[in-house]
């Protein structure tokens, strides 16, 4: 059996290989969003309290699924309300 020694040069050739790797893994592969996200996760996601989440649910602004006691909201619906609520921010002419 033949032994092998190991120098600091092939630890740190084999910890850029493993790293350059694993950047075109996180790279190549896209970001996968839930189609479905519940009511916590909205909150957080819109910084909002549940007060707010309620009225936007009542008034008809977002649209959502209930399932059991749990509710689903639609990922594209909230994109949409946040698409349809963006303002284009005129630039200052005086400061």
């Amino acid at each position: 059996m033949a032994v092998q020694v190991i120098t600091i040069e092939d630890l740190n050739e084999f910890r850029n290989l493993l790293l350059n790797d694993l950047k075109e893994i996180i790279h190549s592969k896209p970001q996968q969003t839930k189609q479905w996200i519940k009511s916590k996760e909205v909150r957080k996601l819109l910084n909002i309290s549940p007060g707010t989440l309620q009225n936007l649910r009542i008034n008809g602004t977002l649209t959502y699924t209930k399932v059991g006691g749990i509710m689903y909201y639609d990922n594209t619906d909230i994109e949409k309300l946040l698409h349809g609520n963006k303002i284009n921010a005129l630039p200052t002419l005086f400061k």
